[in-house]
């Protein structure tokens, strides 16, 4: 399995997190790159490929044009107001509030931010930009015949709204490539997320469409960010009714649970009969992950990557969360080699 991979998100080096009421170093952290490619090579999985750039025209199929305006220019614009610090959102348009885009930058990334943990730093529109470039190459090695390949994605994007930025996602990898299996001559695409947080960037860019079926499993959203989105009711509106799945799970779910709704994920999908199968693949889910409460182990991965491989699908994992940075190499290159083994 090829993998395609870009040094350029080292630009996105954020300093900072808002996390239990303090600042700390940020959870998503370059290293975590470091680990997965220091995997592959390892056990040698396949070529490491250099990513090609497409531009912004197959990213605004998915993300307004104000938004990514705003994602190019806000690092300028914030330090032009005279705050020293990197860009963290502090208000937001709350319930019962006008939603109108303000013109002050502080009201701007109130506006398009989900959550305050994410902090913009200089380097950041450019390495989200290399990210989505890293998607697309995938998404086109699999659409030109590979069986599969792996998008090694940093900064990961399935949190990522048509608008809205946060949990460390800015540009949703997985909806341009889905939207790209579809402009290049695809019926149906499926995207199967199966991160421990729910892909609610990715829900809300699909929810009235038919022609992309979402599946999730994630911590239930009662006790799981990004809290206001991923419940099982949520399944879509107008054509997209139906196209929409979640599968919220408890704390301490082990891998036996979470299997079984992996395996009513994986009937839904061939009973939908994509012409292209996406992975948001974030491992996270492990029981030694800091913010995650799922307690998958390293041989388990192995497993859901043989499981995904019965589907029989032309094949796009992405990179999207895991923290536990030790083990996120293994446990990422795992689901590729128990696909492969598959």
């Amino acid at each position: 399995m090829k993998t395609v991979y870009t040094d350029r998100h080292r630009l996105r080096a954020s300093k900072t997190e808002l996390y239990g009421g303090a600042i700390v170093p940020p959870f998503e952290c370059p290293e975590r790159m470091d680990f997965v490619l220091d995997r592959l090579r390892a056990v040698e999985l396949g070529t490491i490929l250099e990513p090609d750039s497409f531009g912004l025209d197959p990213v605004r199929k998915v993300h307004s044009d104000d938004y990514l305006e705003f994602l190019e220019t806000c690092w300028d614009e914030w330090k032009a107001a005279g705050f020293e610090g990197e860009v963290i959102a502090a208000n937001w348009p709350a319930r019962r509030m006008t939603q109108r885009r303000p013109h002050h930058i502080d009201g701007k990334v109130g506006y398009h931010a989900l959550a305050s943990e994410t902090a913009i730093d200089q380097g950041t529109w450019e390495a989200a930009q290399a990210s989505a470039d890293v998607a697309l190459t995938a998404q086109r090695l699999v659409a030109g015949g590979e069986r599969a390949a792996f998008g090694l994605c940093r900064p990961p994007g399935h949190h990522a709204a048509r608008d809205m930025y946060g949990g460390y996602c800015f540009l949703n990898n997985a909806a341009i490539a889905a939207q790209a299996f579809l402009d290049g001559g695809a019926q149906r695409v499926a995207v199967l997320d199966v991160d421990f947080h729910h892909g609610n960037g990715t829900q809300d860019i699909f929810y009235d469409r038919s022609d992309v079926l979402f599946v999730s499993l994630h911590g239930e959203p009662e006790n799981a960010f990004p809290y206001f989105s991923g419940y099982a009711d949520e399944t879509g509106q107008g054509a997209g009714e139906g196209f929409t799945i979640n599968y919220p799970l408890p704390e301490a779910t082990p891998y036996d649970r979470w299997e079984e709704a992996l395996d009513d994920a994986c009937a839904r999908i061939a009973d939908y009969g994509p012409d292209a199968l996406v992975v948001s693949l974030g491992v996270d889910t492990f029981e030694e992950d800091p913010i995650s409460f799922f307690k998958l182990k390293t041989e388990d991965y192995l497993r859901y990557g043989r499981r995904l491989s019965a589907l029989k699908m032309p094949t796009l994992f992405l990179m999207e969360g895991g923290y536990a940075v030790a083990q996120v190499g293994i446990n990422t290159v795992n689901v590729l080699q128990g696909f492969e083994e598959g």
